[in-house]
């Protein structure tokens, strides 16, 4: 089911619900853009991120082959990773590199202060030292924050919401990955844990053994629950998140890092495909002349909350009216 419709409003201007009508792209000059996805490239979240974005672009006059070539890589959570094919795109001499997730953009900052970089699902890029501020962000980087602080909060409240036996939860992260090492939620996580009488347990986690301790343990006993921090590292292993949740009967809530579609119980974050569609303006304005130093980060505005009915009978849970009726999206 699908419901809700929305204005788009980024950075406090309105970006047009029609596209511009696309102008010749510089004919005859191939520019050059990299591309530093700090996702896996075969999660399939991930499938539809490249066509959405090339077909944006070329609605704005970019053409793969013709006029723009696009050099991707795929860093699957890894750090290591990143900062390898940072090195090996600036290298290449691109006219603009776009980068996901915080390491991934971290990584090409090391490389690089002078080719334009756009950003997409990074948290907190002040906090990063990314930008200067939100609205100036005064050198040779800008993007789209995909996450604000309050949301730790907000997975909690829900979570509280869908199975209100809940006494204990944990937040997990992978401090190597997550935005501020993990803490970048947790304030507001605490907060809500604190209002709604519930304890927090806080989980970094580095590899899938520890992620299974983790979960383990929270199913040992009843009222046992689960928020899950927006990080690459965790993207990455999702399956096993969700696989693990499920089978020993702990709720767990994040953003569309454990999607409902491949049994998640319940998400709530931004909209992604709404995030990319403005990178790809930005993209097209950097390759005509902007100075992305002047070009404001955005934040989201568009919003949306998932849920899978036959997850939450698995886990014993049922679904209050107030979460069906403001979900954009429920699996049946």
């Amino acid at each position: 089911m699908k419901r809700r419709e929305f204005v788009t409003v980024l950075g406090g201007s309105v970006i047009a619900v029609a596209w511009p009508i696309a102008t010749p792209a510089q004919q005859g000059h191939m520019r050059r853009v990299g591309i530093l996805m700090g996702w896996d490239e075969n999660a399939p979240a991930a499938a539809p991120i490249l066509p959405t974005l090339t077909q944006r672009l070329h609605d704005l006059g970019w053409i793969e082959g013709s006029n723009i070539r696009l050099d991707v890589r795929w860093a699957a959570g890894s750090v290591d990773r990143m900062r390898v094919f940072a090195k090996e795109l600036v290298g290449l001499a691109p006219d603009l590199i776009l980068a996901s997730t915080t390491p991934a953009t971290l990584a090409l900052h090391q490389e690089t202060r002078t080719v334009p970089i756009v950003f997409v699902t990074v948290s907190d890029p002040v906090g990063a030292g990314l930008v200067a501020t939100l609205s100036r962000p005064g050198a040779n980087i800008t993007g789209f924050i995909n996450l604000e602080p309050t949301m730790g909060g907000k997975w909690l409240e829900l979570l509280k919401e869908i199975a209100p036996s809940i006494g204990r939860v944990a937040i997990m992260f992978n401090p190597d990955t997550a935005p501020k090492g993990g803490l970048y939620f947790l304030p507001s996580f605490e907060a809500a844990a604190r209002s709604l009488h519930v304890a927090s347990i806080t989980t970094p986690v580095h590899s899938e053994a520890e992620i299974e301790t983790a979960i383990t343990m929270l199913g040992r006993e009843s009222g046992g629950g689960l928020v899950v921090e927006s990080d690459g590292f965790m993207t990455v292993h999702r399956a096993k998140i969700i696989s693990l949740a499920t089978q020993y009967k702990v709720p767990a809530v994040s953003d569309r890092t454990l999607p409902t579609e491949q049994g998640g119980l319940l998400s709530y974050g931004p909209v992604d495909d709404d995030i990319f569609l403005g990178v790809a303006l930005y993209v097209d304005r950097i390759l005509r002349g902007a100075n992305p130093a002047e070009l404001p980060v955005q934040v989201p505005t568009k919003f949306e909350m998932r849920l899978n009915l036959k997850s939450a009978a698995m886990l014993g849970l049922a679904v209050p009216p107030s979460i069906l009726a403001r979900a954009d999206e429920v699996i049946e």
